[in-house]
């Protein structure tokens, strides 16, 4: 597989199963929104490259319950998690070798 980017998308289906969807992005085209669905009042997330979507709302697409709350605050850690690691990762990537004889003495 390349290392280059990419935007992989899987489906399987197996029969008396439910089908399984696996989308993982790896590309620097990836778009991110959010906002208030106005035809059904409703909040969605949206996660999208050139080559898929994905779209999160509420629960049955109906009124925000507990459930989504809850889901919605997993979604917010998450992110927030990923943010500080891609920060303390690029920190440490782009610290040159002068740097690091710096900080280490």
């Amino acid at each position: 597989m390349s290392s280059g980017p990419y935007t992989y998308v899987t489906l399987s289906m197996r029969p008396d199963s439910a089908p399984h969807l696996g989308i993982s992005f790896h590309t620097p085209g990836l778009r991110v929104s959010s906002g208030i669905l106005l035809s059904n009042p409703r909040p969605y997330l949206e996660l999208s490259s050139h080559e898929a979507n994905v779209h999160i709302s509420t629960t049955a697409a109906g009124p925000v319950t507990d459930a989504d709350l809850a889901t919605a605050r997993e979604i917010f850690n998450a992110a927030a998690r990923y943010l500080a690691d891609c920060e303390r990762l690029h920190t440490e990537q782009s610290a040159t070798p002068k740097d690091a004889d710096t900080t280490a003495a």
